[in-house]
């Protein structure tokens, strides 16, 4: 398989921000007196769009306080913007993979807003020709992102692969129609990213890498 376009989740698959996300998810609902989920509930949501996510996370909110929730869930977040990094090496895997024959996109459950953001923070911005954000269409796992980059993009389905730490990405990926690659660093664990039809699910960047470079479209 040649691919001509790789696809990435942002939060878990490029930035090591999965801990971040659960302990805003959790603060909030501590300063909402509502119930705290756990961890692992918290981090089964990552990579939905925010209101889904907390909808999910966090059965007891109602539409009258998910106003309050976002306030304070952002602000936690933000809180932590300082520690998030990106995972190593994935700066020069992507640098690497712009100089080849391939298009580069993001497809993800952050806002518009938040994504500019750790786009400009990070100085990636340059390096992908297409992103999407949860606000700006339907959230994952429907295909509607995957659809509208290869559109923006003018690649097809067969010639696409998504990387993606999340069984929201991969199943987007089933959806859509084009391949999928699972990453066990982020948020889902090996054995439901497994179970995803994934061509393949690597534990490292360096092996994201290594999976890769020989697939890429020449």
């Amino acid at each position: 398989m040649s691919y001509a376009m790789v696809v990435f989740d942002w939060d878990g698959t490029l930035m090591d921000s999965t801990h971040s996300i659960v302990a805003a998810i959790q603060a909030a609902a501590r300063d909402l007196e509502l119930p705290v989920p756990t961890a692992s509930e918290a981090s089964w949501v990552i990579g939905l769009s925010l209101e889904s996510a907390l909808k999910r996370a966090v059965p007891q909110l109602t539409p009258a306080l998910m106003p309050r929730f976002l306030e304070r869930y952002r602000i936690h977040y933000l809180l932590r913007d300082p520690e998030l990094r990106l995972f190593e090496g994935v700066r020069e895997l992507l640098e690497s993979l712009a100089k080849q024959n391939v298009r580069l996109a993001v497809a993800t459950g952050k806002s518009r807003v938040g994504l500019n953001r750790v786009l400009a923070a990070t100085g990636l911005g340059p390096v992908f020709d297409a992103t999407r954000t949860a606000d700006e269409t339907f959230s994952k796992p429907h295909p509607e992102m995957l659809h509208q980059l290869m559109r923006d993009l003018d690649v097809d389905p067969g010639r696409v692969v998504m990387v993606g730490d999340t069984t929201h990405d991969l199943q987007m990926a089933l959806n859509a129609g084009v391949h999928g690659l699972g990453v066990s660093y982020g948020a889902h664990s090996l054995d439901e990213l497994r179970a995803c039809s994934a061509q393949a699910v690597v534990d490292s960047v360096p092996e994201m890498a290594q999976w890769l470079t020989p697939r890429i479209a020449v």
